[in-house]
């Protein structure tokens, strides 16, 4: 009886240390997360095979696993840049990003974890004061956010190949100008505006003078040809018509012919 403690110390330090060693040689790959393997005896990272997929694995207590976010990713950036004529311009964009899958332990492997902070906000920052240089305030104020976001994502892919991150958009929530720069820009939208919309009323009211011209001149031919189409004679029949038409009225009515020298009638009523 004296015996069994002295064998229980050690069946239970042993199972100490088994559980230790099952917890150690176990890990649990997170919904999208990827896990790259270090092997600390047998060449450290591995980079020539897959990472390890979502869900729970065996790994050797003495190695290591690093776990790493592989679903789309977003980047806030806040940036101070230059404009073609050296004006201030404050940009605020998204990156939508992710680590290539496959490449996961060559990332780790040159890149390592902060590889957001060391490889792709100073790549999109770079892209950025590229393409903004390229343009006027006027042109970033305007129209030219959407061709901004397309050269910034095409900049920033380019600095980016071969870098085993991939980039899927670019989006420029705002460009902002300094207050003095944005009123006289505002001014002279206006100021175009109301031009646009004077020359407008002005060819308006070309064309309305035009239309009155061509319809009074059309007027005028049909005159012209309708008084030389009046012959005493067509007027003299269009009489006798409508002292025909008059004569058959139910109104009383005094018909004296031969009134006046072209012969017409006279007809008076009965009042």
């Amino acid at each position: 009886m004296e015996r069994l403690p002295k064998i229980a110390l050690p069946i239970v330090f042993i199972g100490i240390v088994v559980v230790i060693l099952i917890f150690k040689s176990t890990v649990t790959i997170g919904s999208g997360e990827a896990g790259v393997l270090y092997k600390t005896f047998d060449g450290g990272v591995v980079d020539d095979e897959p990472p390890l997929s979502e869900g729970f694995h065996f790994v050797a207590p003495w190695n290591s696993v690093f776990v790493y976010e592989a679903r789309q990713q977003s980047l806030e950036e806040k940036m101070q840049v230059l404009s073609s004529n050296g004006l201030e311009i404050r940009l605020d964009a998204s990156t939508w990003f992710q680590p290539k899958y496959a490449d996961l332990g060559k990332l780790h492997k040159e890149k390592g974890e902060k590889y957001i902070e060391r490889l792709l906000k100073p790549a999109v920052r770079s892209a950025a004061r590229a393409v903004v240089g390229r343009y006027s305030p006027e042109q970033l104020y305007a129209s030219k956010r959407e061709a901004i976001q397309n050269e910034i994502l095409e900049e920033t892919q380019i600095l980016l190949k071969d870098q085993y991150v991939q980039v899927n958009e670019v989006l420029v929530r705002d460009v902002s100008l300094p207050t003095t720069i944005k009123d006289a820009i505002e001014r002279k939208l206006r100021q175009e505006q109301e031009s646009l919309e004077y020359e407008f009323r002005l060819t308006k009211a070309t064309k309305e003078a035009e239309r009155q011209k061509i319809e009074a001149e059309g007027k005028a031919r049909a005159n012209s040809i309708l008084s030389q189409s009046l012959t005493d004679k067509v007027l003299q029949e269009k009489g006798i018509q409508a002292t025909i038409e008059l004569s058959k009225s139910n109104n009383a009515k005094t018909v004296i012919i031969g009134n006046s020298d072209n012969g017409m009638p006279l007809i008076l009523g009965d009042n």
